[in-house]
Parts: C-alpha cells; sequence; structure tokens
C-alpha cells in the first residue's frame, strides 16, 4: 500500500534533482521549489505531469501549506 509523502519526497525517492525534474514537469527550477516549501500550488495540467514524473497518484502527494503571508 501507498504512503502519502511529500512533493520533495516524491521527488527524492525517483532520485531526481529539482532541477531535473522541473525539466521532466516542465516548469521552472524556481515554481517547483515553490510548490515543494507551500509557497504556490501546481495547476490541474502541472499535477497531472507531477503524478507521471513521480509515479504518485495526486491523492497520495501532500502539499505543504506555508503558513507567511
Amino acid at each position: 500500500t501507498l504512503v502519502a509523502m511529500t512533493l520533495k519526497a516524491a521527488r527524492v525517492n525517483k532520485g531526481l534533482t529539482q532541477k531535473q525534474a522541473a525539466v521532466l514537469i516542465g516548469c521552472a527550477e524556481d515554481t517547483l521549489g515553490n510548490w515543494e516549501r507551500g509557497v504556490s500550488f501546481p495547476d490541474v495540467p502541472q499535477l497531472k505531469r507531477l503524478e507521471k514524473v513521480y509515479g504518485v497518484p495526486y491523492s497520495e502527494l501532500i502539499f505543504l501549506i506555508s503558513d507567511s503571508d
């Protein structure tokens, strides 16, 4: 059974650097970093790419919510 994991954990689990993952997902490295830190959130097409690249369904990913405004 799958265990939910953060975006960073999913990326590290695939053995990818932020830069490598960003290229595969088709976003900027800074954007991916923001998603991992909960600064911003991917849109639906980007979520689909994340699922494909990381091999993890959206339901198993934990998106951090930043408490800073």
